[in-house]
């Protein structure tokens, strides 16, 4: 009569400390602040400086828009192509917030953030551009294409440079505000840290699945690379050694946005599915919960976060995401 007393005892504690343990991993998602609408019809795609200050949205109905964070009211509004139909897919604004480009499958644009005006229309003669981006005062582009090889363009001197370090498609890249490093990754199940003026590869990190997001720190001292499965990393630039793994318990999380705090203590990313997720670094451990809000009229509810950043030193997330909103996110909320 004991032992099962006692064995009746300690299932009911499993079941209690499971439950427990799964409120706390499900903790439900708090809401943005503040909305502000970017994109009337909603976003293809989109870009925030990195210190808040700009947004750069490609629209359904308007065109790629450049917006004044600050004031909230438009600066420019470009159209990439004649016929003023919009298929600008993926876009970047310069870490000096100087310069911001624009691309389709086949064609790339720089543009001045300061006067609006373009800085030169460029096109590629192979494949199709898969995600681009800028160095500070719009020296370098960098672009991944779907045949495996990544480009990096000196406009400056007319230089030309193709990373064919890939054996798949890429899918995601970064590049350093100075235009010196690249971080790469693509179908292959492998990301490439690598020096642009070399080519040289400085780090591989390899992953079980395809590689679907890579981003730097702005500050050169972490790269962060993640695959279509379960492994999310951190990783030291200067020795290449891991430095944590984001934890959570689902079996596939896809990244649609990541960004650095300025300090290299936080991490904030996006998904498709509308989660703003705050992570701690050093151990990978969740800080903070958000969700954007769904677009309108979607069914289900759905909005894909497209880029983050940290504001009012780290007290605040701003959002642009395929709900075509601008949304602020408080810390302590």
């Amino acid at each position: 009569m004991y032992k099962r007393s006692f064995i009746k005892t300690c299932l009911t504690f499993l079941f209690v400390t499971l439950f427990i343990s799964g409120c706390k991993e499900q903790t439900l998602p708090g809401k943005s602040v503040s909305q502000l609408a970017h994109a009337d019809l909603g976003a293809y795609a989109a870009a925030i400086s990195a210190d808040g200050r700009y947004s750069l949205v490609s629209s359904t109905n308007q065109g790629v828009l450049l917006w004044d964070n600050q004031s909230n009211t438009v600066l420019f509004q470009w159209h990439q192509d004649k016929n003023e139909q919009n298929l600008v897919h993926s876009l970047a604004i310069s870490f000096d917030s100087q310069v911001a480009v624009t691309a389709t499958d086949t064609d790339f644009a720089l543009w001045d953030i300061k006067t609006g005006q373009n800085r030169g229309f460029y096109r590629i003669s192979k494949s199709t551009i898969r995600d681009i981006a800028i160095s500070n005062e719009g020296r370098f582009v960098l672009y991944g294409r779907a045949d495996n090889v990544v480009v990096l363009v000196d406009l400056a001197e007319g230089r030309r440079l193709e990373f064919l370090g890939h054996t798949e498609k890429i899918n995601s890249i970064a590049l350093s505000p100075n235009g010196h490093f690249a971080l790469t990754g693509g179908n292959d199940y492998t990301a490439y840290f690598w020096d642009t003026r070399t080519g040289q590869v400085i780090h591989r990190f390899n992953h079980p699945s395809r590689v679907t997001k890579v981003a730097l720190d702005n500050e050169g001292r972490y790269a962060f690379t993640a695959d279509s499965m379960k492994k999310a990393s951190i990783w030291r630039l200067t020795s290449g050694e891991l430095v944590s793994q984001l934890q959570y318990i689902a079996r596939q999380k896809i990244f649609s946005a990541v960004t650095f705090n300025k300090q290299g203590t936080l991490l904030a990313t996006g998904t498709p599915n509308r989660q703003l997720t705050l992570w701690d670094l050093n151990t990978g451990e969740k800080q903070g919960l958000w969700q954007v809000e769904p677009r309108e009229g979607s069914r289900p509810k759905s909005a894909v976060v497209f880029a983050a950043a940290f504001v009012d030193n780290d007290a605040a997330l701003l959002t642009e995401s395929s709900n075509g909103m601008l949304e602020r996110f408080e810390r302590n909320n």
